[in-house]
């Protein structure tokens, strides 16, 4: 290829990929959606499993995210730690790995055991699906 089309080449590639900008999808509007989402699937396990009723402030959940792929924006693979106070006040901590679409949608999937696995035992001896071992959550990307 010559000098010259080569600088074509390099011109039309600049022009095609100048106006993507960044993406709506960030760590912490990511962080945001997931500790809202997962406060509110905490409020539900804990009245699933017949345990005193909580008031969901006091979950504190807070989420650390970041991209498996190095970039910090977009969809894909992410990575997430959550802190949050358990209905017996202990801090726990808690990984999820997570898959993130381009609408902003994503699944969360716990990493490990920390999450007691699939279903859970209830005070009155029932099992229950936990809800929080693998869950879906949208926030919005405009």
């Amino acid at each position: 290829m010559t000098s010259a089309r080569v600088k074509a080449a390099l011109a039309v590639l600049a022009m095609a990929t100048g106006g993507c900008g960044t993406s709506p999808i960030t760590s912490s509007r990511l962080e945001t959606a997931l500790e809202a989402t997962f406060t509110n699937l905490v409020d539900v396990q804990v009245s699933r499993l017949g345990l005193p009723p909580m008031p969901a402030r006091d979950f504190a959940a807070s989420a650390i995210c970041r991209r498996l792929t190095g970039a910090n924006a977009g969809s894909g693979e992410w990575t997430c730690t959550l802190t949050w106070q358990a209905p017996d006040r202990r801090t726990v901590r808690d990984v999820y790995d997570l898959f993130v679409a381009a609408d902003g949608c994503f699944t969360a999937t716990a990493n490990g055991e920390g999450m007691g696995g699939p279903t859970l035992t209830a005070s009155d001896g029932r099992t229950v699906r936990n809800v929080l071992y693998v869950f879906e959550g949208c926030f919005d990307t405009t």
